[in-house]
């Protein structure tokens, strides 16, 4: 990843795996890695916690998180926009 410039925040693309607590969505983002030692070309997943203020993402949707100040003691993103709604 390139450098960032000053005062830019960290944008994260990826899909919806739990929506059961109030006002919080878990989001599951997806990066290729490569291996060390074989050179394979690895998915590895992050689970991230998301602010959704009014509740409009649901389970299955790919959503596009931006990093935030603190919000609790997990949650360090919010909800920028719904990509891909499945309904």
């Amino acid at each position: 990843m390139a450098a960032l410039s000053r005062g830019s925040r960290k944008k994260r693309v990826g899909v919806v795996i739990s929506d059961k607590m109030d006002k919080t969505i878990v989001v599951q983002v997806e990066r290729s890695v490569m291996h060390s030692v074989y050179k394979k070309v690895m998915r590895v997943y992050t689970k991230l916690k998301a602010h959704d203020q009014n509740g409009e993402a649901k389970i299955g949707d790919t959503v596009e998180i931006i990093e935030t100040k603190p919000l609790s003691k997990t949650k360090r993103w919010r909800l920028c926009k719904i990509v891909k709604t499945v309904r």
